[in-house]
């Protein structure tokens, strides 16, 4: 075999695994980036629930608070007025 042959054999069975490794190596590299951003995306969705969650928590505490003094006003009211209901005229 010359020279040449074994460059052309190199060449034919070389050149398909080199551009095989190279392929795999740039998927690989393609990959952990979907994995980063996936992670990301998580993160954000997760920090986002949290916040909605502290707000509709403190939705319910303002709520609970403005009906526990409305109850109260409205307690009084009712004894105010049979309080005059009662008392003679």
């Amino acid at each position: 075999m010359d020279i040449k042959t074994i460059l052309d054999i190199i060449a034919n069975q070389n050149f398909p695994i080199a551009l095989s490794i190279l392929l795999i190596f740039r998927i690989d590299r393609f990959m952990q980036e979907i994995v980063t951003a996936q992670k990301e995306g998580y993160r954000q969705v997760l920090e986002n629930t949290k916040e909605i969650h502290n707000t509709i928590t403190n939705l319910n505490q303002q709520n609970r608070e403005y009906y526990s003094l409305y109850f109260t006003e409205v307690q009084k009211e009712l004894s105010r007025m049979k309080v005059e209901l009662g008392s003679p005229r």
